[in-house]
């Protein structure tokens, strides 16, 4: 077994005495669910792991059923061992997993959020200091309100405020369903609690290609002078899944590709890779530019004949060499769903930089690959010097950043092929983090709760950004709720996507790439 100092990957060392938390107390709403076992105690372990919690740490599982201190004890221990990436070490999880509690309550009863705030108070009794506390609501999004609301009525909400003690409440999407929902749901929020203690969590955002984004652009000189309409052709955005709906089909129907994954991981990824560059590295300023860049974007055309955006339902087709389900056969799903599993748009930001230049979203279920990237389409040099297509083969200058699943950036230039007479071919030049700084690096979740306990908003989404998302994508969803099934087209599990979607590049005659390495 490797020492902790082994294991520990060298771009960490330092951070502990950069980046101290105080004593903390983690109260994860939610304590059961799935991806407080998958992701959030296994990212808890790896922050214990590389010495980055406080050495006052304590887990408090909030849930409805009854469950023991000792149970709920086993049952993070054991999703430790099966989800961490990296192995289970009994000793350094032994004082995390002892501080570990549970809270049983149901979320829109007063009582048990007095009581849950006496046993905090045991807790800075006995180490004889005070904490702060992390609320962290990994729940359904029907109970966000009450549990809000009952934060703020028992005092847990304002403990300690002004003082670097303050509460702190990370909340998971979906964050709205539409732009009045978001606003209600933000209402409540600034109700019970100041904007600086909340962070809306997309995960998207710690992974660690996405945080490089505003190191790419604006720490190389060679990359943000050409980053506009001079020399930019058009950007794309790919956020594919090859894995169908399987058991979540009932949720999926009040979802779709549109909520799931666009509204908030694309629309993210859009807002970093075009903003204006910040006046600084605080987080409010950072914020402040992609607001700016939502609130550029232009109204989507829905005209049936001209329309910016393509909606589809995959059908039965091979993932893998394998015969899958299409959408409407899935359990859950309604014979007749009008739900969207692929959904593309085609965007245009109304600002100096980015005047004319188009930007091309697309997610889906069962596509040809999982990959999320972006790819950055440089314009093509003048056709005088290599004009003749039987003897240069010559591609447009490519930026692709890749998210997921081989993290890393490649750029396509054009190079000779060796020998006597010129000729042309393109060429990709290949950054990997895997290869450069090892495979083992840490998780999104593992970045997002600590920044949250240090009080780094950067990777969080505002409560303006919500709205500014919500209120480019709501109209498009009013207008698929009023044609039904009217317009949906359909996809072959295990393709790019639809016909339609290609369409959508035509009047500029560009294509889709095959995403991927």
């Amino acid at each position: 077994m490797l020492s902790d100092e082994k294991q520990r990957h060298p771009f960490l060392e330092g951070l502990s005495k950069h980046r101290g938390a105080p004593p903390t107390v983690v109260v994860i709403f939610g304590a059961s669910g799935d991806l407080t076992a998958r992701k959030l105690v296994p990212a808890i372990y790896n922050l214990s792991l590389d010495n980055l919690l406080p050495p006052d740490f304590y887990l408090v599982g909030f849930g409805r059923k009854p469950l023991a201190d000792n149970a709920f004890r086993e049952a993070v221990t054991e999703a430790v061992r099966s989800y961490s990436r990296r192995e289970f070490q009994p000793e350094i999880w032994k004082r995390v997993g002892g501080n570990a509690l549970y809270h049983q309550g149901a979320y829109d009863e007063p009582a048990p959020y007095r009581s849950l705030r006496e046993r905090i108070e045991a807790v800075e009794a006995e180490i004889g200091r005070e904490v702060q506390v992390v609320f962290y609501i990994s729940t359904p999004p029907s109970v966000f309100k009450p549990i809000l609301e009952n934060l703020g009525a028992s005092g847990l909400a304002r403990r300690h405020l002004h003082t670097p003690f303050a509460s702190k409440v990370v909340i998971e999407k979906p964050f709205g369903s539409d732009l009045e929902s978001a606003r209600e749901l933000n209402r409540v929020i600034t109700e019970q609690f100041d904007e600086r203690q909340v962070y809306r969590i997309d995960h998207y955002l710690g992974k660690e290609t996405v945080q490089d984004l505003l190191v790419q652009r604006f720490a190389n000189s060679i990359f943000e002078p050409l980053w506009n309409r001079r020399y930019v052709e058009c950007v794309q955005i790919t956020v594919a899944e090859d894995l169908g709906v399987g058991s979540r089909g009932s949720y999926y129907e009040q979802s779709g590709a549109m909520r799931d994954m666009i509204q908030n991981h694309t629309m993210q990824l859009l807002s970093l890779i075009a903003m204006e560059p910040p006046v600084s590295l605080d987080p409010e300023d950072i914020r402040d530019e992609k607001v700016k860049l939502l609130k550029a974007i232009q109204p989507l055309d829905l005209d049936e004949n001209a329309s910016d955006v393509v909606r589809a339902q995959y059908s039965e087709g091979l993932i893998g060499g394998r015969k899958v389900l299409g959408y409407t056969d899935e359990e859950g799903v309604a014979s007749n769903s009008a739900t969207e599993t692929y959904t593309a748009l085609r965007l245009s930001i109304n600002n100096w930089r980015w005047a004319g230049v188009p930007f091309y979203m697309r997610s889906g279920k069962r596509m040809a690959r999982r990959v999320s990237e972006i790819a950055v389409q440089f314009k093509r040099p003048p056709g005088i010097l290599f004009s003749d297509a039987e003897r240069f083969d010559l591609a447009s200058n490519t930026m692709v950043i890749q998210i997921q699943p081989d993290e890393g950036t490649t750029l396509l230039l054009n190079s000779k092929i060796p020998g006597l007479e010129t000729r042309t071919q393109p060429v990709k030049m290949h950054f990997r983090y895997r290869t450069t700084y090892g495979s083992n690096t840490p998780e999104a979740y593992e970045r997002l709760i600590l920044d949250a306990m240090v009080g780094d908003s950067t990777l969080f989404i505002r409560g303006d950004e919500t709205e500014a998302s919500w209120y480019l994508i709501t109209p498009i969803l009013e207008h698929w709720r009023k044609l039904g099934r009217r317009g949906m087209a359909s996809y072959v599990a295990g393709s790019w996507g639809p016909l339609a979607s290609e369409r959508l590049l035509w009047d500029n005659r560009h294509e889709w790439r095959r995403a991927g390495p």
